[in-house]
Protein backbone atom coordinates (compact mmCIF):
# COMPACT_ATOMS: atom_id res chain seq x y z
CA UNK A 1 0.00 0.00 0.00
CA UNK A 2 3.06 2.08 1.15
CA UNK A 3 4.26 1.49 -2.40
CA UNK A 4 1.13 2.59 -4.13
CA UNK A 5 1.28 6.28 -2.57
CA UNK A 6 4.78 6.35 -3.61
CA UNK A 7 3.32 5.74 -7.09
CA UNK A 8 -0.23 7.99 -7.46
CA UNK A 9 0.72 10.30 -4.77
CA UNK A 10 -2.31 11.10 -2.93
CA UNK A 11 -4.56 8.20 -1.26
CA UNK A 12 -8.42 7.89 -2.05
CA UNK A 13 -10.78 9.10 0.50
CA UNK A 14 -11.56 5.96 1.40
CA UNK A 15 -8.20 5.57 3.39
CA UNK A 16 -8.98 5.03 6.97
CA UNK A 17 -9.18 2.44 9.61
CA UNK A 18 -11.35 -0.01 9.52
CA UNK A 19 -12.24 -3.59 11.15
CA UNK A 20 -12.04 -7.04 9.71
CA UNK A 21 -15.49 -7.68 8.82
CA UNK A 22 -16.21 -4.54 7.09
CA UNK A 23 -13.14 -5.91 4.95
CA UNK A 24 -14.98 -9.10 4.74
CA UNK A 25 -18.01 -7.43 3.63
CA UNK A 26 -16.31 -5.17 0.90
CA UNK A 27 -14.47 -7.65 -0.65
CA UNK A 28 -17.45 -10.13 -0.96
CA UNK A 29 -19.76 -7.07 -2.29
CA UNK A 30 -16.68 -6.98 -5.16
CA UNK A 31 -16.20 -10.93 -5.83
CA UNK A 32 -20.08 -11.15 -5.97
CA UNK A 33 -19.85 -8.73 -9.30
CA UNK A 34 -17.38 -11.32 -10.68
CA UNK A 35 -19.84 -14.09 -10.00
CA UNK A 36 -22.78 -12.82 -11.46
CA UNK A 37 -21.22 -11.35 -14.54
CA UNK A 38 -18.79 -13.66 -15.48
CA UNK A 39 -16.75 -11.10 -17.07
CA UNK A 40 -13.06 -12.93 -17.03
CA UNK A 41 -11.08 -10.74 -14.78
CA UNK A 42 -7.59 -10.81 -13.60
CA UNK A 43 -8.11 -11.34 -9.31
CA UNK A 44 -5.21 -11.32 -7.33
CA UNK A 45 -5.49 -11.60 -3.55
CA UNK A 46 -3.07 -11.88 -0.61
CA UNK A 47 -3.81 -13.63 2.59
CA UNK A 48 -1.84 -13.44 6.10
CA UNK A 49 -2.42 -16.79 6.73
CA UNK A 50 -3.58 -20.05 5.25
CA UNK A 51 -6.79 -20.44 7.95
CA UNK A 52 -8.22 -17.01 6.87
CA UNK A 53 -7.73 -18.34 3.21
CA UNK A 54 -9.62 -21.71 4.05
CA UNK A 55 -12.86 -19.69 5.66
CA UNK A 56 -12.78 -18.08 1.96
CA UNK A 57 -11.75 -21.96 -0.11
CA UNK A 58 -15.47 -22.62 -1.16
CA UNK A 59 -15.55 -18.75 -2.36
CA UNK A 60 -12.48 -18.77 -4.67
CA UNK A 61 -12.94 -21.84 -6.45
CA UNK A 62 -16.16 -20.32 -7.87
CA UNK A 63 -14.30 -17.15 -8.40
CA UNK A 64 -11.64 -19.12 -10.44
CA UNK A 65 -14.33 -20.55 -12.78
CA UNK A 66 -14.85 -17.20 -13.37
CA UNK A 67 -11.99 -15.49 -13.61
CA UNK A 68 -9.64 -15.63 -16.32
CA UNK A 69 -6.68 -15.86 -13.59
CA UNK A 70 -6.13 -15.76 -10.24
CA UNK A 71 -2.88 -15.07 -7.89
CA UNK A 72 -2.89 -15.82 -4.14
CA UNK A 73 -0.20 -14.20 -2.23
CA UNK A 74 0.95 -15.61 1.29
CA UNK A 75 3.18 -16.35 3.76
CA UNK A 76 5.70 -19.20 2.79
CA UNK A 77 4.78 -20.61 6.52
CA UNK A 78 1.19 -20.07 6.65
CA UNK A 79 0.36 -23.72 6.38
CA UNK A 80 -1.53 -22.69 3.05
CA UNK A 81 -3.47 -25.54 0.92
CA UNK A 82 -1.08 -26.11 -2.71
CA UNK A 83 -4.22 -27.92 -4.70
CA UNK A 84 -6.05 -25.39 -6.70
CA UNK A 85 -7.15 -25.15 -9.80
CA UNK A 86 -5.13 -24.70 -13.26
CA UNK A 87 -5.94 -21.17 -13.74
CA UNK A 88 -5.04 -20.45 -9.80
CA UNK A 89 -1.50 -19.51 -9.42
CA UNK A 90 -0.08 -19.31 -5.27
CA UNK A 91 2.69 -17.20 -4.97
CA UNK A 92 4.50 -18.33 -1.46
CA UNK A 93 6.34 -14.68 0.16
CA UNK A 94 9.43 -15.25 2.28
CA UNK A 95 8.83 -14.16 5.90
CA UNK A 96 10.25 -11.01 5.93
CA UNK A 97 8.18 -9.71 3.32
CA UNK A 98 5.97 -6.69 4.27
CA UNK A 99 3.15 -7.98 1.92
CA UNK A 100 2.55 -10.90 4.72
CA UNK A 101 1.28 -8.58 6.98
CA UNK A 102 -1.04 -7.32 3.60
CA UNK A 103 -4.67 -8.28 2.91
CA UNK A 104 -5.32 -7.31 -0.33
CA UNK A 105 -7.95 -7.97 -3.27
CA UNK A 106 -7.46 -6.54 -6.63
CA UNK A 107 -9.57 -7.34 -9.69
CA UNK A 108 -9.40 -6.19 -12.95
CA UNK A 109 -11.61 -6.85 -16.33
CA UNK A 110 -12.22 -4.82 -18.83
CA UNK A 111 -15.30 -3.29 -18.07
CA UNK A 112 -14.95 -3.64 -13.81
CA UNK A 113 -12.22 -2.59 -12.00
CA UNK A 114 -11.99 -2.26 -8.03
CA UNK A 115 -9.99 -3.42 -5.51
CA UNK A 116 -9.24 -3.22 -1.36
CA UNK A 117 -5.78 -2.80 0.26
CA UNK A 118 -4.88 -3.12 3.70
CA UNK A 119 -2.51 -3.47 6.20
CA UNK A 120 -3.16 -4.45 9.70
CA UNK A 121 -2.21 -2.05 12.50
CA UNK A 122 0.87 -2.98 14.63
CA UNK A 123 0.79 -3.55 18.16
CA UNK A 124 2.07 0.04 19.24
CA UNK A 125 -0.74 1.25 16.63
CA UNK A 126 -3.14 -0.60 19.17
CA UNK A 127 -2.17 1.11 21.84
CA UNK A 128 -2.53 0.89 25.42
CA UNK A 129 -4.71 -2.00 25.25
CA UNK A 130 -2.33 -4.22 23.28
CA UNK A 131 -3.14 -6.80 20.46
CA UNK A 132 -7.24 -7.61 20.02
CA UNK A 133 -8.19 -11.09 21.31
CA UNK A 134 -10.75 -11.49 19.16
CA UNK A 135 -10.37 -11.95 15.66
CA UNK A 136 -13.73 -9.85 15.02
CA UNK A 137 -11.88 -7.13 17.07
CA UNK A 138 -8.47 -6.57 14.50
CA UNK A 139 -8.26 -3.53 12.50
CA UNK A 140 -5.95 -2.52 9.59
CA UNK A 141 -5.57 0.56 7.59
CA UNK A 142 -7.13 0.05 4.30
CA UNK A 143 -8.63 1.92 0.81
CA UNK A 144 -10.88 0.53 -1.53
CA UNK A 145 -11.58 2.23 -5.10
CA UNK A 146 -13.26 1.64 -8.02
CA UNK A 147 -10.74 3.91 -9.77
CA UNK A 148 -8.95 2.91 -13.34
CA UNK A 149 -5.98 4.00 -12.67
CA UNK A 150 -5.06 3.21 -9.09
CA UNK A 151 -6.35 -0.69 -9.68
CA UNK A 152 -3.97 -0.81 -12.34
CA UNK A 153 -1.00 0.73 -10.80
CA UNK A 154 -1.90 -1.69 -7.72
CA UNK A 155 -1.26 -4.83 -10.48
CA UNK A 156 1.89 -3.43 -11.56
CA UNK A 157 3.04 -3.01 -7.81
CA UNK A 158 1.99 -6.51 -6.94
CA UNK A 159 3.37 -7.95 -10.40
CA UNK A 160 6.98 -6.59 -9.56
CA UNK A 161 6.49 -8.24 -6.25
CA UNK A 162 5.74 -11.38 -7.97
CA UNK A 163 8.56 -11.34 -10.39
CA UNK A 164 10.88 -11.53 -7.28
CA UNK A 165 9.83 -14.78 -6.69
CA UNK A 166 8.60 -15.98 -10.11
CA UNK A 167 9.75 -14.10 -13.20
CA UNK A 168 8.06 -16.33 -15.43
CA UNK A 169 4.46 -16.00 -13.59
CA UNK A 170 4.75 -12.42 -13.45
CA UNK A 171 5.67 -12.26 -17.09
CA UNK A 172 2.43 -14.37 -18.08
CA UNK A 173 0.39 -12.36 -15.74
CA UNK A 174 1.64 -9.41 -17.55
CA UNK A 175 0.38 -10.22 -20.72
CA UNK A 176 -2.95 -11.48 -19.37
CA UNK A 177 -3.40 -7.72 -18.40
CA UNK A 178 -2.54 -6.41 -21.29
CA UNK A 179 -5.09 -8.68 -22.97
CA UNK A 180 -8.12 -7.82 -21.22
CA UNK A 181 -6.76 -4.37 -21.72
CA UNK A 182 -6.70 -4.34 -25.30
CA UNK A 183 -10.25 -6.65 -25.73
CA UNK A 184 -13.46 -5.16 -26.97
CA UNK A 185 -15.28 -3.95 -24.57
CA UNK A 186 -18.38 -5.68 -22.68
CA UNK A 187 -21.61 -4.95 -21.66
CA UNK A 188 -21.76 -1.42 -19.82
CA UNK A 189 -21.18 -1.95 -15.49
CA UNK A 190 -23.75 -0.48 -13.72
CA UNK A 191 -21.76 0.95 -10.64
CA UNK A 192 -24.71 1.98 -8.75
CA UNK A 193 -25.56 -1.59 -8.59
CA UNK A 194 -21.88 -2.54 -7.08
CA UNK A 195 -22.18 0.42 -4.59
CA UNK A 196 -25.22 -0.75 -3.63
CA UNK A 197 -24.32 -4.27 -2.89
CA UNK A 198 -21.41 -2.92 -1.04
CA UNK A 199 -23.88 -0.34 1.05
CA UNK A 200 -26.20 -3.45 1.35
CA UNK A 201 -23.63 -5.28 2.74
CA UNK A 202 -21.97 -2.89 5.36
CA UNK A 203 -25.12 -2.62 6.94
CA UNK A 204 -25.92 -6.34 7.65
CA UNK A 205 -22.24 -7.68 7.73
CA UNK A 206 -21.77 -9.45 10.83
CA UNK A 207 -18.85 -12.36 11.72
CA UNK A 208 -20.30 -16.10 12.09
CA UNK A 209 -21.79 -16.43 15.57
CA UNK A 210 -20.85 -19.48 15.91
CA UNK A 211 -17.17 -20.16 14.83
CA UNK A 212 -16.01 -23.98 13.67
CA UNK A 213 -14.09 -24.22 16.92
CA UNK A 214 -17.15 -24.00 19.18
CA UNK A 215 -18.10 -27.19 21.55
CA UNK A 216 -21.74 -28.45 19.75
CA UNK A 217 -22.92 -28.07 23.84
CA UNK A 218 -22.59 -24.75 23.59
CA UNK A 219 -24.10 -23.96 20.51
CA UNK A 220 -27.32 -25.75 22.00
CA UNK A 221 -27.53 -24.17 25.03
CA UNK A 222 -27.19 -20.80 23.20
CA UNK A 223 -29.99 -21.88 20.58
CA UNK A 224 -32.20 -22.89 24.05
CA UNK A 225 -31.50 -19.32 25.27
CA UNK A 226 -32.82 -17.96 22.05
CA UNK A 227 -36.07 -20.45 21.84
CA UNK A 228 -36.79 -19.12 25.46
CA UNK A 229 -36.50 -15.81 25.10
CA UNK A 230 -37.91 -16.06 21.71
CA UNK A 231 -41.59 -17.41 23.26
CA UNK A 232 -41.27 -14.53 26.31
CA UNK A 233 -41.17 -11.82 23.80
CA UNK A 234 -44.84 -12.75 22.84
CA UNK A 235 -45.94 -12.00 25.81
CA UNK A 236 -49.04 -9.67 26.55
CA UNK A 237 -46.67 -8.11 29.38
CA UNK A 238 -44.18 -7.13 27.00
CA UNK A 239 -46.73 -5.83 24.61
CA UNK A 240 -48.06 -3.58 26.88
CA UNK A 241 -44.63 -1.94 27.52
CA UNK A 242 -44.25 -1.91 23.71
CA UNK A 243 -47.35 0.27 23.19
CA UNK A 244 -46.01 3.02 26.43
CA UNK A 245 -42.83 3.17 24.47
CA UNK A 246 -44.61 3.86 21.72
CA UNK A 247 -46.75 6.39 23.33
CA UNK A 248 -43.52 8.20 24.76
CA UNK A 249 -42.86 8.59 21.00
CA UNK A 250 -46.01 9.87 19.93
CA UNK A 251 -46.07 12.76 22.48
CA UNK A 252 -42.80 13.76 21.81
CA UNK A 253 -42.94 16.25 18.49
CA UNK A 254 -39.09 16.88 18.23
CA UNK A 255 -38.10 13.02 18.38
CA UNK A 256 -40.91 10.77 17.18
CA UNK A 257 -38.63 7.98 16.45
CA UNK A 258 -36.65 8.00 18.68
CA UNK A 259 -36.96 4.33 19.97
CA UNK A 260 -37.00 2.93 16.42
CA UNK A 261 -34.11 4.81 15.70
CA UNK A 262 -31.69 4.22 18.89
CA UNK A 263 -32.87 0.49 18.53
CA UNK A 264 -31.93 0.66 14.67
CA UNK A 265 -28.34 2.53 15.77
CA UNK A 266 -27.45 0.27 18.67
CA UNK A 267 -27.97 -2.64 16.98
CA UNK A 268 -25.44 -1.25 13.82
CA UNK A 269 -23.03 -0.93 16.38
CA UNK A 270 -23.53 -4.42 17.96
CA UNK A 271 -22.76 -6.19 14.66
CA UNK A 272 -19.91 -3.91 14.29
CA UNK A 273 -18.57 -5.66 17.73
CA UNK A 274 -19.84 -8.79 16.46
CA UNK A 275 -21.99 -9.44 18.92
CA UNK A 276 -23.73 -12.89 20.09
CA UNK A 277 -27.28 -12.99 18.00
CA UNK A 278 -29.05 -13.26 21.95
CA UNK A 279 -26.49 -9.99 22.66
CA UNK A 280 -28.07 -8.59 19.49
CA UNK A 281 -31.43 -9.42 20.09
CA UNK A 282 -31.17 -8.01 24.15
CA UNK A 283 -29.64 -4.53 22.40
CA UNK A 284 -32.49 -4.31 20.18
CA UNK A 285 -35.55 -4.99 23.14
CA UNK A 286 -33.22 -2.14 25.17
CA UNK A 287 -33.02 0.21 22.39
CA UNK A 288 -36.87 0.30 21.92
CA UNK A 289 -37.47 0.55 25.65
CA UNK A 290 -34.88 2.46 26.45
CA UNK A 291 -37.43 5.74 27.21
CA UNK A 292 -40.28 4.12 29.01
CA UNK A 293 -39.51 5.61 31.87
CA UNK A 294 -40.20 9.11 30.28
CA UNK A 295 -44.09 7.62 29.76
CA UNK A 296 -44.56 9.60 33.15
CA UNK A 297 -42.74 12.75 32.06
CA UNK A 298 -46.14 15.41 31.44
CA UNK A 299 -46.46 16.28 27.57
CA UNK A 300 -45.19 19.87 28.40
CA UNK A 301 -41.66 18.65 29.15
CA UNK A 302 -41.10 17.69 25.48
CA UNK A 303 -40.85 21.06 24.31
CA UNK A 304 -38.69 22.18 26.50
CA UNK A 305 -34.98 22.17 26.01
CA UNK A 306 -32.73 20.61 28.46
CA UNK A 307 -31.51 24.22 29.78
CA UNK A 308 -35.22 25.38 30.22
CA UNK A 309 -36.12 22.36 32.13
CA UNK A 310 -36.84 22.99 36.24
CA UNK A 311 -35.59 21.03 38.78
CA UNK A 312 -38.66 18.44 38.60
CA UNK A 313 -38.70 18.46 35.44
CA UNK A 314 -34.58 17.84 34.87
CA UNK A 315 -34.64 14.99 37.65
CA UNK A 316 -37.62 13.46 36.17
CA UNK A 317 -36.37 13.05 32.73
CA UNK A 318 -33.02 12.27 33.84
CA UNK A 319 -34.21 9.50 36.10
CA UNK A 320 -36.17 7.51 33.38
CA UNK A 321 -33.82 4.61 33.17
CA UNK A 322 -34.01 3.66 37.03
CA UNK A 323 -38.12 4.18 36.39
CA UNK A 324 -38.38 2.49 33.41
CA UNK A 325 -36.07 -0.70 35.23
CA UNK A 326 -38.80 -0.42 38.01
CA UNK A 327 -41.55 -0.84 35.42
CA UNK A 328 -39.66 -3.53 33.63
CA UNK A 329 -39.07 -5.78 36.78
CA UNK A 330 -42.91 -7.42 36.42
CA UNK A 331 -40.96 -9.53 33.68
CA UNK A 332 -38.36 -11.39 35.48
CA UNK A 333 -37.58 -13.04 31.81
CA UNK A 334 -36.65 -9.80 30.52
CA UNK A 335 -34.08 -8.90 33.13
CA UNK A 336 -31.07 -9.05 30.95
CA UNK A 337 -32.72 -6.15 29.05
CA UNK A 338 -33.68 -4.37 31.92
CA UNK A 339 -29.96 -4.23 33.04
CA UNK A 340 -28.77 -2.63 30.11
CA UNK A 341 -31.25 0.21 30.07
CA UNK A 342 -30.93 0.51 33.81
CA UNK A 343 -27.09 1.29 33.58
CA UNK A 344 -26.89 3.13 30.43
CA UNK A 345 -25.93 6.36 31.95
CA UNK A 346 -23.19 5.01 33.43
CA UNK A 347 -20.15 6.95 32.76
CA UNK A 348 -16.64 5.15 31.58
CA UNK A 349 -14.74 7.13 34.51
CA UNK A 350 -17.27 5.85 37.25
CA UNK A 351 -19.03 9.04 37.31
CA UNK A 352 -22.46 7.48 36.50
CA UNK A 353 -25.82 6.44 37.69
CA UNK A 354 -27.07 4.29 39.31
CA UNK A 355 -24.26 2.60 41.03
CA UNK A 356 -21.40 4.60 39.69
CA UNK A 357 -19.94 1.73 37.82
CA UNK A 358 -16.35 1.84 35.53
CA UNK A 359 -14.93 1.24 32.50
CA UNK A 360 -15.89 -2.53 31.62
CA UNK A 361 -17.82 -3.45 34.72
CA UNK A 362 -20.29 -1.52 33.12
CA UNK A 363 -22.44 -3.94 30.52
CA UNK A 364 -21.26 -3.72 27.24
CA UNK A 365 -24.66 -3.30 25.72
CA UNK A 366 -25.36 -0.80 28.04
CA UNK A 367 -22.36 1.29 26.90
CA UNK A 368 -23.67 0.88 23.38
CA UNK A 369 -27.03 2.55 24.23
CA UNK A 370 -26.21 5.43 26.02
CA UNK A 371 -23.78 6.61 23.52
CA UNK A 372 -26.25 5.44 21.07
CA UNK A 373 -29.23 7.57 22.78
CA UNK A 374 -27.16 10.38 23.17
CA UNK A 375 -26.02 11.18 19.71
CA UNK A 376 -29.49 10.15 18.21
CA UNK A 377 -30.75 13.02 20.15
CA UNK A 378 -28.03 15.52 19.16
CA UNK A 379 -29.54 15.11 16.07
CA UNK A 380 -32.88 16.44 16.83
CA UNK A 381 -34.15 19.53 17.64
CA UNK A 382 -35.33 19.82 21.18
CA UNK A 383 -37.48 23.65 22.46
CA UNK A 384 -35.05 26.39 20.83
CA UNK A 385 -32.03 23.91 20.56
CA UNK A 386 -31.43 23.09 16.72
CA UNK A 387 -30.75 19.72 15.90
CA UNK A 388 -26.86 18.90 15.42
CA UNK A 389 -25.37 17.85 12.40
CA UNK A 390 -23.90 14.27 12.11
CA UNK A 391 -20.29 15.79 12.28
CA UNK A 392 -21.15 18.01 15.31
CA UNK A 393 -22.73 15.15 17.09
CA UNK A 394 -20.01 13.36 16.70
CA UNK A 395 -18.03 15.49 17.96
CA UNK A 396 -19.81 15.96 21.02
CA UNK A 397 -19.77 12.76 21.90
CA UNK A 398 -15.70 12.66 20.65
CA UNK A 399 -14.92 15.25 23.24
CA UNK A 400 -16.16 12.70 26.01
CA UNK A 401 -14.54 9.83 25.02
CA UNK A 402 -12.73 8.35 27.68
CA UNK A 403 -14.38 10.45 30.71
CA UNK A 404 -18.49 9.50 29.74
CA UNK A 405 -18.28 6.98 27.24
CA UNK A 406 -16.34 3.71 25.70
CA UNK A 407 -13.27 5.23 24.00
CA UNK A 408 -13.50 2.06 21.52
CA UNK A 409 -17.49 2.27 21.44
CA UNK A 410 -16.58 6.24 20.47
CA UNK A 411 -14.24 4.85 17.40
CA UNK A 412 -16.64 2.41 16.20
CA UNK A 413 -19.36 5.41 16.30
CA UNK A 414 -16.89 7.35 14.37
CA UNK A 415 -16.74 4.82 11.66
CA UNK A 416 -20.24 4.68 10.98
CA UNK A 417 -20.70 8.50 10.74
CA UNK A 418 -17.67 8.19 8.40
CA UNK A 419 -19.24 5.52 5.96
CA UNK A 420 -22.67 8.07 6.25
CA UNK A 421 -20.80 10.92 5.21
CA UNK A 422 -18.83 9.01 2.28
CA UNK A 423 -22.36 8.56 1.53
CA UNK A 424 -21.21 4.64 1.64
CA UNK A 425 -23.88 3.51 4.56
CA UNK A 426 -26.87 5.11 5.60
CA UNK A 427 -27.96 5.71 9.07
CA UNK A 428 -30.53 2.91 10.14
CA UNK A 429 -33.97 4.30 11.20
CA UNK A 430 -35.58 1.09 12.40
CA UNK A 431 -34.08 -2.46 13.23
CA UNK A 432 -33.49 -5.13 10.69
CA UNK A 433 -34.86 -7.67 13.01
CA UNK A 434 -37.92 -7.00 14.65
CA UNK A 435 -39.65 -10.30 15.82
CA UNK A 436 -43.44 -10.59 14.92
CA UNK A 437 -44.52 -10.72 18.50
CA UNK A 438 -43.22 -6.73 18.99
CA UNK A 439 -45.54 -5.40 15.84
CA UNK A 440 -48.71 -4.30 18.25
CA UNK A 441 -50.82 -1.35 18.09
CA UNK A 442 -48.99 1.62 16.78
CA UNK A 443 -45.51 -0.73 16.49
CA UNK A 444 -46.35 -2.21 13.13
CA UNK A 445 -45.94 1.40 10.93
Amino acid sequence: MHNLKARVGQLPQSYGVYYKNTLVALCHAMEDHILETQNQPLVLASFQKGKWYLQEAKRYRDIAHSAREVVILFAEESGFPQEQATNVHLVPLASDDPVTQEWNLVIYARDYQAMVLCQELSESDYGVGGLPREDSERKFYGLWTFDRHLVAEALAVHLERIARYNTPLAEQLGQTLADIIQSPAGPHTDMNVVVSRIVNYLQTSQLELVTLNRQRQAYEQLESQENKLHKNLTANKLQAFLRMAQRVDDQDPYNPSASWQVAALAETLGQLLDLASLSLRRLRLAGVLFRLGLAQVPPEVFLKAERERNDSESALWNNHPQIAAKLLQTMPELGAVTHIIAHQKEWWDGTGRPDGLQGEDIPLEARVLGLVATFQRLLQPRGTRPGYDLAEALSYCQKSSGTRWDPHLVEVLTHVVKLSQMGLLQLPTRPQGVPSAWVGEGLSG
